[in-house]
C-alpha cells in the first residue's frame, strides 16, 4: 500500500470520527430547526392572508387605507415600498460598486485606506434606526428643498445609505475573487487597467456582486424603523407621490398588526396584516427572482468564456 493510499485511508478514518459524527447530527438539527421555524412562519402568514384576499380579492391591492379592514387597501403602500426599491437600485448599487473597485482595483494598501475599509464594515452593523436619524437630520431637514421633506425621495436615500455598506463588502468579496491569472492575461495583451476591470474582473466577479446587490435591497424592503424616523405615515393617505407624504408596506404591517380585531367582521386587522406581508414577500421574490436570472446569466456567460 502506498503513502498516498495509506494518507487517503487515513483522512477517511478521520472524517468518521466521533466530532465530526457529532458536529454533523449539530448542523443537521440547526437547518432543521431552522428551516421548521421559516416553515412555521410562512405558513401562518398563508392561513392568515388567505381570508382578507378571499374577501377583498384585488381591490386589497388597489384600494387606499381606509379606517376598516374591510375596505382598506395597500396601494399607497406598495407605490413607497416599489419606489424605494427603485431608488435604491438606481443609487446604492451603481455608487456601492464604484466604491467597490476604486478600493479593491485602484486604491492602494495605504493606513487610511485600511481604516476605510474598517469603518465600512463597522457601518454594515449600525442599528437600522440610527440611519433613520440620519436621514431625519440630512434629508428631511438640510435637504428639504430637493426631497421636499418626508417623502419616497427621502426614504430612498436614506435606505441607500443603510445598504450601501453591505453592497461595496460584498462586492469587494466578489472581485477579491476573481483570479489574478485574469488580470495578468488582460494586462499581458496590451489592455489598460479599466479594460481589464470592465471586460474581464467584472463580468466573472458579477455573480458575487448581485447575489449582495439581492440581499441588500431585501433589507431595504423590510426596514420600518428608518422610515418611522423621516416620517412615513401610518394613517389614511388618499393620494401617493414620490415628493408628498408617503408609507410604505412595512409601516402598515407595523400599524396593522397593533390594531384589535373587531367582533363579527369577516376579516380583521390582523388578516390584512398578513396579506400586506404575503405582498411584500411576493414583492421581494420578485427583485430577487430578477437578480438570479442575471446571476445565471453572468455565470453560464463565465462558464462559456
Amino acid at each position: 500500500m502506498t503513502a498516498v493510499e495509506l494518507s487517503s485511508n487515513d483522512l477517511r478514518s478521520r472524517e468518521k470520527g466521533t466530532g465530526s459524527l457529532v458536529l454533523g447530527f449539530g448542523l443537521l438539527v440547526a437547518v432543521t430547526f431552522t428551516l421548521l421555524s421559516l416553515f412555521v412562519l410562512l405558513a401562518r402568514i398563508f392561513t392568515q392572508a388567505i381570508p382578507a384576499f378571499r374577501e377583498r380579492g384585488s381591490d386589497f391591492i388597489t384600494d387606499t387605507i381606509g379606517s376598516e379592514p374591510g375596505i382598506s387597501g395597500i396601494w399607497p403602500g406598495l407605490f413607497g415600498s416599489f419606489g424605494i426599491g427603485v431608488g435604491v437600485l438606481l443609487l446604492a448599487v451603481p455608487l456601492g460598486l464604484a466604491a467597490a473597485i476604486y478600493l479593491e482595483e485602484y486604491a492602494k494598501p495605504t493606513r487610511f485606506n485600511r481604516f476605510v475599509i474598517v469603518n465600512i464594515r463597522n457601518l454594515a452593523g449600525v442599528p437600522a434606526v440610527i440611519y433613520g436619524v440620519l436621514g431625519l437630520i440630512i434629508f428631511v431637514g438640510w435637504l428639504k428643498p430637493i426631497t421636499n421633506g418626508g417623502s419616497v425621495i427621502a426614504a430612498a436615500l436614506t435606505l441607500s445609505v443603510l445598504v450601501l455598506p453591505v453592497i461595496i463588502i460584498t462586492g469587494m468579496e466578489a472581485i477579491r475573487s476573481v483570479p489574478t491569472g485574469i488580470r495578468e492575461a488582460g494586462y499581458g495583451v496590451g489592455a489598460t487597467r479599466w479594460e481589464v476591470t470592465r471586460d474581464h474582473v467584472l463580468p466573472y466577479a458579477m455573480p458575487g456582486i448581485l447575489t449582495g446587490t439581492v440581499l441588500a435591497l431585501s433589507r431595504a424592503l423590510g426596514e420600518a424603523a428608518p422610515l418611522i424616523m423621516i416620517g412615513a405615515i401610518t394613517g389614511l393617505l388618499p393620494e401617493t407621490s414620490l415628493t408628498g407624504k408617503f408609507t410604505a408596506i412595512p409601516m402598515l404591517i407595523y400599524n396593522w398588526s397593533g390594531r384589535p380585531d373587531s367582533a363579527g367582521g369577516a376579516i380583521g386587522w390582523s388578516n390584512s396584516a398578513a396579506a400586506a406581508g404575503l405582498v411584500l414577500l411576493v414583492l421581494v421574490i420578485a427583485f430577487n427572482l430578477t437578480g438570479v436570472l442575471l446571476r445565471q446569466k453572468f455565470e453560464k456567460k463565465r462558464v462559456g468564456t
